[in-house]
């Protein structure tokens, strides 16, 4: 039994979760290769125009991955908390992919807290499905919730580490899956690394300190995975030199918290890359030496 994971959307979430329950069960994992141009490509061919750039590079990497795996995990997200919602993308995840890819078997849980779908009962769920009892399976979720609840621990002294240094430090705001994916973020932190940037990354936020730090910009914010990135622009504005905000073209709930930060933000020097197509970065490098010049430089727009 092999379980496919898409490198991209949701697995920059929860790709260490997934793994290490995985592991737990001994079921083996497959994950697909990271992002290229082809990957890009792929997904261009089944999407629709309308189709945020994540959302086409995620469909690449269920073409590359459906033959190497006797399922695809791909989960459906509603909500997280009761009052809010996420990107609607996450809400149709498996309807289409079930819908592009006909042939893929699928391995789905749901995660709706606003109709009592918690996460565990979704892993319980993918245990069973698997042929493991409900035991085994919430042993398995409960040290793969460990195995997560580290990673984000030693991302935040990551994060402590870097603002202690004596570079240029420069914090990046975006979803996991923009900052980390192969073609987009890391061809920008690659950059930035090789100019001696200290970089910051919004997920390194504690994330206790999430709620109250949001608010600080706004009272009340709808979408549940924008208001990471509002805290920590409000937790680290002033222990850091500049901001980069990353984000993929045409995202709703993106062009409502970035235009928060952008009010919020008084003088505090801001850049902000919104990537349609990724054909051509010298534009890209361009604004990122001018940054960077600004920054130096002293100048604040």
């Amino acid at each position: 039994m092999k379980i496919g994971l898409p490198k991209a959307l949701l697995y920059h979430y929860y790709g260490y979760l997934w793994k290490a329950f995985f592991d737990e069960l001994k079921v083996e994992v497959v994950e697909s290769n990271d992002t290229t141009a082809k990957t890009l490509i792929l997904g261009k061919e089944k999407s629709i125009d309308e189709s945020c750039l994540a959302l086409k590079i995620y469909l690449g990497h269920i073409r590359e991955l459906k033959d190497k795996c006797d399922y695809i995990l791909v989960p459906r997200i509603y909500s997280l908390v009761k009052t809010e919602q996420v990107c609607t993308n996450f809400n149709c995840l498996y309807d289409l992919v079930r819908n592009t890819f006909p042939d893929i078997k699928i391995l789905n849980y749901n995660i709706d807290v606003k109709h009592h779908h918690s996460e565990k009962s979704g892993f319980i769920k993918i245990g069973k499905e698997l042929g493991f009892s409900i035991i085994e399976s919430l042993e398995a979720y409960k040290k793969a919730k460990e195995v997560e609840d580290n990673y984000y621990k030693n991302e935040e002294k990551k994060a402590k580490a870097a603002l202690n240094s004596n570079k240029t430090k420069i914090l990046l705001l975006g979803h996991p899956y923009i900052l980390n994916d192969n073609l987009i973020g890391k061809s920008i932190t690659s950059y930035l690394e090789k100019n001696n940037i200290s970089l910051i990354y919004s997920y390194q936020i504690p994330r206790n300190l999430i709620e109250f730090n949001s608010k600080k910009l706004s009272e009340k914010i709808h979408f549940t995975m924008n208001k990471r990135d509002l805290a920590a622009f409000n937790y680290f504005k002033d222990k850091v030199d500049g901001t980069i905000i990353l984000t993929a073209f045409p995202c709703g709930p993106d062009s409502l918290s970035n235009e928060m930060i952008i009010r919020k933000r008084k003088k505090h020097p801001l850049l902000l890359l919104t990537f349609e197509d990724l054909t051509n970065n010298t534009a890209v490098i361009t604004r990122l030496e001018s940054f960077l010049d600004m920054l130096k430089g002293g100048i604040h727009l």
